[in-house]
């Protein structure tokens, strides 16, 4: 016989036969537990895996917290930059954003009672002005509280508003602005700007620190274009972006569709315009705001003297100082801003009240001079609100 099949056969001789409906390692490992224990013990293991993935998905979620409310966080501030409508807005030329190191975040203060709705209409008693009555090419009288045109000429005609803009400025700003003791400083661009467009300015030099109080009365009484500039950029960070603000403000105002602002300071443009009656509105929302109402009714601000200004500097609202010589009887003018350009000659907007109490809006424009414009203003609150005999007077110089 071949000696391999002898070992083959010997060695299969040698092995347990294992039963068809028995497995192979039930036989060499038998199972030492019931099958309920194994049952149970797989339970547990998978109960085991599951915590497992708990945990791993746990650890893994508190490692991205925070990544997350970083984007929830940016997020928000996106819809508030798009909602406030200065997502995007660029420098004009030549004017840096502010390097002022202590400007800040900037926080919208309380608002002030909503002027939003504020409107007047003439009526069948509105009177349209004579050309001998005034000067100005363009007016118009309002009493507010009957919400009533009782004058005007050529009221709804878009014209340029020149620094009567500045009321919108200051109005935006106020809105804005928590410390008036913060400080801006003012850069050479900022003064450079005022002086190529031959602007009136307060006077504040490249390099100083000066607090925004101060830039809100520079804005408003001397007309000065730098403090009016050094405001928009520290509430902004730009000039185009604060000009972005003033428009959204005139939507909010309820301003016609023709109203709409180019700049801040008031600088002739043919997208800087809007009607007598537009600024009438603006300034009843600014006289509503306890800070404008404060700044457009000083007559005299001192500013403190300093090593830039060692005998301080002394700011003016001249045509509230001169128009008081004009109105007799108790009636006084509770807040007012001038402005010149060419295009649109000497222009003022008025708050009067007369001796019962009544408050008026008065806005001209077109005068031959800023003491034409004094007249007019006196000639109609003495015509049609009570403002006593109105007197005349020589020319002087003019004032913004």
């Amino acid at each position: 016989m071949d000696r391999r099949g002898s070992m083959d056969r010997r060695r299969s001789s040698g092995r347990r036969r294992v039963p068809d409906n028995q497995k192979l390692s039930d036989i060499r490992y038998p199972y030492t537990t019931s099958e309920a224990e194994r049952a149970r013990r797989r339970t547990q293991r998978i109960a085991a895996r599951k915590r497992r993935e708990r945990a791993r998905r746990r650890k893994l979620l508190r490692r991205l917290m925070p990544l997350l409310l970083a984007a929830v966080v940016v997020i928000v501030v996106l819809l508030v930059l798009l909602i406030r409508g200065i997502l995007g807005g660029k420098a004009p030329a030549g004017l840096a954003k502010s390097t002022s190191a202590t400007r800040g975040m900037v926080h919208v203060l309380p608002q002030q009672p909503d002027s939003a709705l504020f409107s007047a209409a003439p009526n069948d008693a509105t009177v349209q002005i004579p050309a001998d009555d005034i000067v100005s090419s363009y007016a118009v009288l309002i009493d507010v509280e009957k919400g009533v045109v009782l004058a005007e000429k050529d009221a709804y005609t878009a014209v340029s508003p020149a620094s009567m803009t500045k009321i919108l400025t200051v109005l935006v700003a106020a809105e804005h602005v928590t410390d008036l003791d913060a400080t801006f400083t003012v850069t050479q661009e900022i003064t450079d700007y005022a002086f190529v467009n031959g602007c009136t300015s307060a006077g504040f030099l490249p390099g100083e620190a000066v607090p925004i109080r101060d830039l809100f009365y520079g804005t408003i009484l001397p007309s000065g274009a730098d403090a009016a500039l050094a405001l928009a950029i520290y509430v902004a960070g730009s000039h185009e972006a604060f000009v972005d603000m003033m428009n959204e403000k005139a939507r909010a105002l309820g301003l016609s569709e023709d109203a709409h602002f180019s700049n801040c300071v008031g600088i002739y443009d043919a997208g800087n315009v809007c009607s007598m009656y537009d600024m009438a509105r603006i300034l009843k929302a600014a006289m509503d705001n306890d800070l404008c109402r404060e700044v457009l009714s000083t007559k005299v601000y001192e500013i403190p003297a300093s090593d830039l200004h060692p005998e301080g500097i002394t700011l003016s609202n001249w045509f509230i100082r001169k128009i008081e010589d004009h109105l007799t009887g108790g009636f006084q003018v509770l807040g007012a801003k001038t402005g010149y350009v060419n295009q649109a000659g000497s222009c003022a907007a008025s708050c009067g009240q007369s001796p019962d109490g009544r408050v008026y809006i008065c806005v001209t424009a077109k005068a031959g001079s800023s003491w034409s414009a004094i007249y007019d203003h006196a000639a109609l609150y003495k015509k049609y609100a009570g403002g006593g005999t109105a007197s005349g007077g020589g020319e002087g110089t003019q004032g913004e």
